[in-house]
């Protein structure tokens, strides 16, 4: 995607496996788009948690520098681990996206906020809120693992991830 005048400075998924092959690390899972800001980008952070969405809403209520949150739900669609009340404070914080491999809630909230988010589904279950599960770790899903730090692109055609240093 070539913006013009300036209006984003995300790069296209297709266009960075063109140019950087097989130093960037491709996701095969297959998302479903809920923010409105169907192409963004950001340094990397992570939560690792099953049906427990308290530390993704802690991590959404502080500072967010334009980062991504990578959710590693484990792929379970039986809760939701963001809806609008949490996506809402990661606008407020400045995170640039979300991408969980999980499900969403409040889906049709969610398409008007200012926010690149990606998951596997809906279900209007809520999630306990407990925070059990880790930050900022390795978390692998996809065939790729994300590290906290990695710059991850997201767009239509998927997500991709240039591994930091």
């Amino acid at each position: 995607m070539v913006m013009m005048s300036g209006v984003s400075d995300v790069r296209s998924t297709a266009d960075l496996v063109d140019e950087h092959g097989d130093a960037l690390r491709v996701c095969d899972t297959q998302f479903r788009q809920f923010g409105s800001h169907r192409e963004f980008s950001g340094a990397v952070r992570t939560v690792s948690c099953h049906q427990d969405n308290g530390l993704v809403k802690e991590l959404l209520n502080s500072p967010g520098e334009g980062c991504v949150l990578v959710v590693d739900g484990r792929g379970s669609l039986h809760t939701a681990l963001t809806g609008d009340l949490i996506a809402g404070a990661a606008v407020r914080n400045g995170w640039a996206g979300l991408v969980i491999h999980g499900a969403v809630r409040d889906s049709a909230v969610l398409a008007g906020l200012p926010l690149g988010i990606k998951a596997l589904g809906t279900n209007p279950r809520k999630s306990s809120k407990a925070g059990a599960g880790e930050v900022d770790v390795p978390v692998e899903f996809g065939g790729i693992t994300f590290h906290p730090g990695d710059q991850l692109y997201a767009d239509d055609d998927g997500v991709v991830l240039l591994p930091q240093g």
